[in-house]
């Protein structure tokens, strides 16, 4: 495939056009996050392939609100949208870097880790290039119709105030969802964060608020992931010497480092997304918080970053006002006055309690995805689900359904229970889209590796294989004991 600069879509908000029963979408996409956009850019280069993929949001955005100066994307430049399945892509990152006459000083720069601004701008120009991609357009229901054997998408297209302009109605043989997550805030903030004018933010927000956090006395900080030692640090380097005012709490024992083995990270390969898809339910539950420093760590970079601004801070005497303190939980919080938060802690090793006064909190308590069961109300009886009452996800990406739903529904980021810590990792996203893909039209339009790990997850040789390069797709519904709600 060429890898020419592609063309520009000219229509600002083009309304996604009507499709008929007789002319369905093989693929229709809800969301345009990083996994259904490269889902989207990989079917571009599938002959014949007839797709759609609608967002709400206006344009796309990938976490505008940490998009801090200088923060990196914790994974190569080659996880980009096509890379590891299709390199040949005109969507890919180096691409991109052409299209914009950057090869060249990207090459000098050496970077192997981008910056997540620079990630974010390369999204945007695949978005802004990729036929088919539909901001603006709100999916109100999903349902299959036996008679057409097809699933119908209501719609409704929305102006720059929201307000609806145009309703519509499409048809795919299949749908992708890719709906994302949500930023997480813990149940005792919760009060304090919907509370008009109260400076308790999630990490998610940082940027749109960091004027207003720096012109606080003090600041807390809750979470001890990348994004909270981020916010920390960015704030710690713009506050001033000796008046740094500022609290960092965490719940894990230590502001533990990520893992980054590169045996350690072949838990982010297929080899292993197949293993632990293999395993039973109550087993994936048991390993999935132990492999926390897997994906909440934070990398050594910022880590030695944070140490030596600290340690800067004591060349001229004194320490700086900030405190780091791990093993930490929020077990209430209320706002004292017009100006201070009160924290109520307790330590989960000394079982000591206390009480922090603060004047803003910044919440880096992660993400959690989305449900899925309000889109999908009309087939919760065909939904089939494990004992926890979690959709269940085959191999292929696909939603377990009744036998009688002869289509499929493709989830993105919504089954680490099922297939493991790499659901929410960017490093697999192409690999997922060729496997969906691959299903969708029943042949190999992207041959995948066999091997993928030099590690060996089990004991089953079958394991370690998986790749298709070769042979028949097989269909898996009837794999699992399901219980159906």
């Amino acid at each position: 495939m060429s890898t020419t600069a592609p063309t520009p879509r000219h229509e600002a908000q083009p309304q996604a056009p009507a499709t008929t029963p007789d002319q369905p979408y093989d693929l229709a996409g809800v969301g345009v996050g990083p996994f259904n956009l490269s889902l989207a850019a990989l079917a571009y280069g599938v002959p014949g392939l007839r797709t759609a993929f609608y967002e709400e949001r206006p344009a796309f955005r990938w976490h505008p609100g940490l998009l801090i100066e200088g923060t990196t994307l914790q994974v190569p430049f080659l996880a980009d949208l096509v890379t590891l399945a299709d390199p040949t892509s005109p969507w890919t990152f180096l691409n991109y870097l052409h299209d914009q006459d950057r090869l060249f000083p990207f090459y000098f720069a050496e970077r192997f880790h981008i910056r997540r601004a620079e990630y974010d701008a390369y999204c945007r120009w695949v978005s802004e290039h990729l036929p088919g991609l539909y901001f603006r357009h709100h999916i109100d229901t999903v349902r299959w119709n036996p008679d057409r054997e097809l699933f119908e998408v209501d719609y409704a297209q929305l102006d720059a105030d929201d307000e609806v302009v145009a309703l519509g109605r499409a048809y795919a043989r299949h749908l992708a969802l890719g709906v994302g997550t949500a930023p997480h805030v813990p149940e005792p903030l919760r009060p304090l964060a919907d509370a008009h004018g109260v400076p308790v933010l999630h990490a998610a927000h940082y940027l749109d608020h960091r004027a207003e956090l720096l012109a606080a006395d003090h600041v807390t900080v809750v979470g001890s992931g990348q994004s909270g030692a981020e916010v920390f640090l960015d704030l710690l380097r713009r506050r001033p010497h000796g008046r740094e005012g500022l609290h960092w709490l965490t719940r894990t024992a230590a502001f533990a480092p990520m893992e980054y083995s590169k045996l350690g990270l072949e838990q982010f390969t297929p080899d292993y997304t197949r293993y632990f898809h293999g395993l039973s339910e109550s087993t994936r539950d048991a390993l999935l918080p132990g492999q926390w420093q897997l994906y909440k760590g934070i990398d050594q970079a910022t880590i030695s970053a944070i140490h030596d601004e600290l340690y800067d801070r004591t060349l001229d005497g004194g320490w700086p006002d900030a405190v780091l303190t791990p093993g930490v939980r929020v077990r209430t919080a209320g706002r004292v006055g017009t100006s201070t938060i009160e924290l109520h802690v307790e330590h989960e090793h000394q079982h000591t309690r206390s009480r922090l006064t603060t004047n803003a909190v910044v919440l880096a308590t992660g993400y959690r995805e989305r449900s899925i069961d309000t889109l999908l109300a009309d087939l919760h009886p065909q939904l089939c689900r494990d004992t926890s009452g979690r959709p269940l996800v085959d191999e292929q990406q696909r939603l377990v359904l009744d036998p009688a739903i002869k289509g499929s529904i493709y989830v993105q980021n919504a089954e680490r229970h099922t297939h493991g810590v790499g659901a929410p990792d960017l490093g697999l996203a192409a690999w997922r889209g060729a496997v969906i893909l691959n299903s969708v039209t029943g042949r190999l339009a992207f041959a995948l590796p066999r091997r993928t790990a030099f590690t060996t997850f089990g004991l089953d040789p079958a394991v370690r294989g998986g790749g298709q390069r070769g042979g028949k797709l097989s269909d898996q519904r009837d794999r699992h004991t399901v219980a159906r709600t």
